[in-house]
């Protein structure tokens, strides 16, 4: 009778496990639960999710989340309670080392704010609304007066703040008590105190805009009341209304326009940095008005005209006056002028008669009134000069003249006025770079921990979650022809009778069934090993119920 073997399954130690070093039986648990077969074949997915999670943790502990300023213009006594009550909800915050501010992470900036409103804070900057909730009742006019004040200042300056440049303002209202008397009411005053951000200015429209704000903001008063002051001292509503500040800026425009069209000129000619154009226009800011009022000699009309003629005498007149003298002649006739129209002939007086006429003419004289008006931002003068880059090969006069004439064409040359046109060619001096070098600019050390995140998270990947795929393919792949080969020992073993008689070729033991590699192939093994020796089985089987019952 042929005997029949059965294969028994082998652990030579890198078959059907991961290599444990050998530290005593501390890591006996472990090594037994990395034997298991469930364990064996959830490998390359352990390995996969903690080549990711290495990458995912070497990526957030790389990238610093953003932060964003908690609140502006909190003072020191305030800080020092918010950073407190930030701690105390467990929300992290840090403290700006330039500007003192307060940041938290972007996304946990809405709740720091309302976990901080929650408490109360902060303090030091009370809005209109609350100031009046806390005006007590029974109160006089003047509280309840200074109260309104207060809650109107307080929200102007919230308004204000709101502003990109602006860290904190404070606004002060200064009214006086009305009168019954028109010449002395006096209208209301008010002052802005604005703290700026680090290197931000206001322009003059925006000036002018928290002007208007507050001027409308308060009854009766004018924009022009209205004075606004930085951190610095310096008086921002006066450099916004000043006439030579408006002047200035009107000569940097003309300046501007001036020299954009010579670079628009020059440059496909020369090249980019290889000329240099300065412009200086002299602009007349001063405005005058002229009438003048002027006769012509010449121009007049006659407009109306009254004659008067008188007659009287008698037949026999006597004769007064010395003799022979001209006394005794009738008097001339009158005379009129060229072109007044022609009185109708008197009638022949008759004689002895005295003849007399006046005449009252009236003439219109013409009048020219003439009105002249020069407005601002006249230019008296303007001067251009240009240094053009001579290199290997100098410029010919030719060249030069029509670039003279290319620059007065764009600037409006008149001679008449004093225009000044200089050009000069002479090798430039090659100036170093101050930019900062790429790796000093803000973006190239977020840039470098991000690269450094993919690269260990590609690195992690492939030498440590390819090899223990590969590792656990190379196992699952020997198990499965171990399986199957023991498999068919056993299902041959079980078919013969001779091995249900017990006269097997091979005694089955106790390490061949924990040896087996599944749940099948140990049921097999066991049903063998009862059919082979079923006294000993019966005894193993009480020794296990004893070993659980004393557990």
């Amino acid at each position: 009778m042929a005997e029949t073997q059965i294969l028994t399954p082998v652990d030579d130690g890198s078959a059907n496990r991961l290599p444990a070093p050998v530290l005593g039986g501390r890591l006996a648990p472990l090594t037994g639960f990395i034997r298991q077969p469930a364990v064996q074949r959830a490998l390359p997915a352990i390995a996969m999710t903690t080549a990711v999670g290495i990458a995912a943790l070497a990526y957030f502990t790389m990238q610093s989340a953003p932060q964003a300023q908690l609140f502006a213009g909190l003072d020191d006594t305030d800080k020092s309670a918010v950073a407190d009550a930030l701690q105390t909800q467990g929300i992290a915050h840090s403290i700006d080392p330039t500007t003192g501010a307060l940041t938290v992470d972007a996304n946990k900036l809405h709740q720091a704010r309302i976990a901080l409103a929650g408490q109360g804070l902060p303090k030091a900057a009370p809005s209109g609304d609350s100031l009046i909730a806390a005006l007590p009742m029974g109160s006089s006019r003047a509280i309840e007066g200074e109260a309104l004040r207060s809650a109107r200042e307080a929200d102007l300056s919230r308004t204000i703040e709101t502003i990109d440049s602006v860290k904190s303002a404070r606004v002060h209202v200064a009214a006086a008590e009305p009168s019954l008397f028109v010449r002395e009411d006096k209208p209301a005053t008010a002052s802005v105190m604005l703290t700026l951000q680090n290197g931000r200015s206001l322009s003059d429209g925006q000036v002018q805009a928290i002007r208007f704000l507050v001027a409308s903001s308060i009854p009766g008063m004018n924009a022009d009341q209205v004075s606004v002051i930085d951190q610095r001292g310096a008086l921002l509503s006066d450099t916004a209304s000043g006439g030579d500040m408006k002047a200035f800026q009107l000569q940097v425009q003309v300046e501007d326009r001036f020299r954009r069209a010579l670079d628009t000129l020059l440059g496909p000619m020369l090249g980019v940095g290889n000329y240099t154009v300065e412009v200086h226009a002299d602009v007349d800011m001063s405005e005058s008005q002229a009438t003048r009022e002027s006769f012509p000699e010449n121009d007049r009309a006659l407009r109306s005209e009254q004659i008067t003629r008188s007659t009287s005498g008698s037949a026999a007149a006597p004769a007064v006056g010395i003799p022979g003298a001209l006394s005794n002649q009738p008097p001339q006739a009158t005379t009129v002028t060229a072109n007044a129209p022609q009185p109708a002939p008197a009638p022949a007086a008759a004689p002895g008669t005295e003849s007399n006429e006046n005449a009252a003419r009236a003439y219109e004289v013409g009048r020219e009134i003439s009105v002249t008006h020069s407005p601002q931002g006249k230019i008296r003068r303007v001067s251009v000069a240009v240094a053009l880059n001579q290199g290997k090969k100098a410029l010919t006069q030719a060249d030069m003249t029509k670039i003279d004439n290319l620059v007065k064409g764009a600037i409006g040359f008149d001679a008449t006025r004093g225009d000044l046109v200089a050009i000069n060619q002479r090798p430039f001096v090659q100036v170093e770079d101050t930019t900062p070098a790429f790796y000093d600019q803000g973006w190239f050390m977020p840039l470098i921990q991000q690269v450094g995140a993919i690269l260990a998270a590609l690195l992690a990947f492939l030498f440590i979650g390819r090899p223990m795929i590969r590792a656990a393919k190379e196992r699952a792949t020997a198990r499965a022809d171990r399986n199957a080969a023991i498999e068919e020992t056993l299902l041959a073993a079980t078919d013969r009778p001779a091995l249900a008689s017990g006269q097997s070729g091979r005694e089955i033991t106790l390490e061949m069934i924990e040896q087996a590699p599944s749940y099948e192939a140990r049921a097999n093994l066991v049903r063998a090993f009862v059919r082979q020796d079923s006294a000993r089985a019966a005894l193993v089987v009480r020794h296990l119920m004893q070993e659980g019952a004393r557990a």
